[in-house]
């Protein structure tokens, strides 16, 4: 009898627990590349401003190519990329949101050449590497319209971010359209900046995008990991050199080059944030798709009305 009674009391004890287990959530998983505009995040995760049981995932790729790559086969639920390349998932067909923006670029994308060449028109004949996403050529397109220079008139090669400065240091390249961290080291070895997205304001911008069905069943989670990064940019505010040493570490660079980097780098707070979704960048959105239709980085114009979701910031 007591065999049996104790026997009962187990399984209903693993009754109660194994549900508990059962609830736990799947991974929230979080894609970004190398860029210090992202690197709020992973702080956030090192000062533990989001809780363990909100089993939020950041997960780093060499390069953006693989971020849409991974995005694209849904093997993420949300990730980092910029306005540019959001829409060309978009045209792919592929259910997606933009809940945040993360940073605004003005100047920490650039084209770098060689020290011998003065200005972008020296560029005539000349290769230049770029990432195959749509950032990279992006900012090339502008640079070349805004350079009177065409496309006919310079050899572009497709190189990853991870062999920018291989390519470059070795001669392959006699440019590069690159983003810090490799500008801040390409420059202190002699680089020339001929043209960065100070000259095209407001037009890079980096936001979280997640598939619309994750946006549907998993809003708790997506409001606290936001919430999170915005107490990270107050505690980059707050310990500026502190913050910078962490992210020192895992850019590989000086917590003064950091500092330095994000100059060129605009982090939106949580209001700032409210007014760019709901009323910066439909307007940012409709220029860039017709920048891109214009010059062939997408086949036609789409209905973008419902790809921004401001819902889910901190009120």
């Amino acid at each position: 009898m007591r065999k049996r009674s104790t026997t009962a009391l187990l399984l209903l004890c693993l009754g109660l627990v194994v549900p508990a287990f059962a609830a736990a959530p799947k991974p929230l998983r979080i894609g970004t590349n190398v860029w210090p505009g992202y690197e709020p995040l992973y702080l956030a995760a090192e000062r533990e401003d989001w809780r363990g049981s909100l089993n939020i995932r950041l997960v780093e790729y060499p390069s953006a190519t693989e971020v849409i790559r991974a995005f694209r086969n849904q093997t993420l639920e949300a990730a980092g990329l910029t306005l540019d390349e959001v829409l060309t998932l978009r045209e792919a067909g592929i259910p997606l949101e933009v809940v945040a923006v993360l940073d605004i670029s003005s100047g920490a994308d650039v084209i770098l050449a060689k020290p011998e060449y003065r200005s972008f028109a020296d560029l005539r004949g000349r290769t230049i590497g770029v990432e195959s996403t749509a950032l990279g050529a992006y900012v090339l397109t502008r640079a070349l319209q805004l350079n009177d220079v065409e496309f006919a008139d310079v050899h572009v090669v497709h190189l990853d971010v991870s062999a920018h400065l291989r390519a470059f240091n070795n001669g392959i390249v006699d440019a590069i359209v690159t983003f810090e961290p490799v500008k801040t080291k390409l420059t202190s070895v002699g680089a020339r900046e001929l043209f960065s997205s100070r000259e095209i304001p407001g037009e890079v911008v980096d936001v979280l995008v997640v598939h619309t069905e994750t946006l549907r069943r998993d809003q708790r989670r997506l409001r606290e990991m936001l919430a999170g990064w915005f107490r990270a940019l107050e505690y980059m505010q707050l310990e500026p050199l502190a913050a910078a040493r962490f992210i020192a570490r895992r850019l590989k660079i000086t917590p003064q080059e950091v500092i330095k980097s994000f100059d060129g780098i605009e982090l939106p707070d949580a209001s700032q944030n409210v007014q760019l979704l709901n009323q910066d960048l439909p307007k940012t959105l409709e220029r860039l798709q017709e920048t891109m239709v214009g010059s062939g980085l997408l086949r036609e114009r789409q209905d973008i009305h419902d790809l921004l979701e401001s819902g889910l910031l901190p009120h």
